[in-house]
């Protein structure tokens, strides 16, 4: 059985992305929807979702390029003076490898943003992190230790495997996926050994903000058998912060496009949150090919 979570990222960033998640959820294939509890339009994210309990609601956790839950006073580490979070990863990431406060800050800030979220009434289904920061051990075992605390039950693990979509495009390069390749396998590793579900593999992260009819309709069609997500980010429109490369519109109408919609009722696949896959059928063995080869064929694991 093929088994698939079409969610959406960044809900709450804007009115233009929480309009597109719910008409993408009601009307397309959209399953389920990552929260920024801190992002400008948070509130109205939280009263959509409110009235629609079939979309499988999430923590995005945002740790780079956004605002804090906590005073900027305290995470000082984490922020630049303006009071928002750096965007440096590498600088950041670095610093909470080395720095006790920075970590004691750090877990503060993700605290902080599970108990927004158990604030706002929703049922959590699956946790994630804006800009996939939690491929560091040390976030990732962070979101993994806390969030066990506030009934955590599922994480996305950002492992894609390249010779998917080049079924779809054959020019696709495998370059991206082997720069994070061995960290999501480890990731997932401690994630299953925590008790997380975690999907086999993802799509999104060579397309991201590029997921066109075409391609979302490809993965679809070419989708592995076991447990898969796909990740985008719709919106109806132009909006504050959005970024100036990613095609927000043309994503939303993939998902509300009849022939994806058709093809997403083929009897062998499911379609749901995190939380619809929870139950007593076992997640696929993991899929040794989500390994980034090269062309030759060698697989890296």
């Amino acid at each position: 059985m093929k088994r698939l979570i079409v969610t959406a990222d960044d809900f709450g960033a804007a009115r233009e992305v929480n309009e597109a998640v719910e008409a993408a959820h009601r009307g397309g294939i959209l399953t389920a929807a990552s929260l920024m509890v801190s992002a400008p339009a948070a509130a109205d994210a939280i009263e959509r979702a409110r009235h629609m309990p079939s979309l499988r609601v999430g923590l995005h956790v945002v740790l780079v390029e956004g605002r804090p839950v906590l005073p900027a006073s305290a995470v000082t580490h984490l922020v630049d003076a303006s009071g928002a979070f750096r965007s440096d990863m590498v600088a950041l990431g670095t610093l909470i490898s080395f720095s006790r406060r920075a970590r004691r800050q750090l877990a503060a800030e993700i605290t902080a943003q599970f108990e927004a979220f158990r604030a706002t009434g929703l049922a959590l289904d699956h946790c994630n992190a804006h800009k996939h920061f939690h491929l560091h051990p040390v976030v990732g075992g962070l979101l993994a230790a806390i969030g066990g605390r506030f009934g955590l039950r599922a994480a996305r693990i950002p492992l894609e495997p390249a010779h998917v979509l080049r079924k779809i495009e054959r020019r696709t390069s495998w370059a991206p996926a082997l720069l994070t390749t061995p960290f999501a396998l480890l990731q997932r590793r401690r994630f299953r050994a925590a008790g997380l579900l975690a999907p086999d593999r993802i799509f999104g992260l060579q397309w991201s903000g590029q997921m066109t009819k075409e391609r979302l309709l490809g993965l679809i069609r070419h989708l592995p058998r076991g447990l898969n997500e796909i990740y985008v980010h719709p919106a109806t429109g132009p909006f504050a912060g959005a970024a100036p490369e990613y095609r927000y519109r043309e994503e939303f109408d993939a998902l509300m496009a009849p022939e994806i919609v058709a093809a997403s009722r083929d009897a062998s696949l499911r379609l749901g949150g995190f939380s619809d896959f929870l139950g007593p059928e076992p997640a696929a063995r993991p899929d040794r090919s989500c390994a980034a080869m090269p062309a030759g064929g060698r697989s890296l694991m």
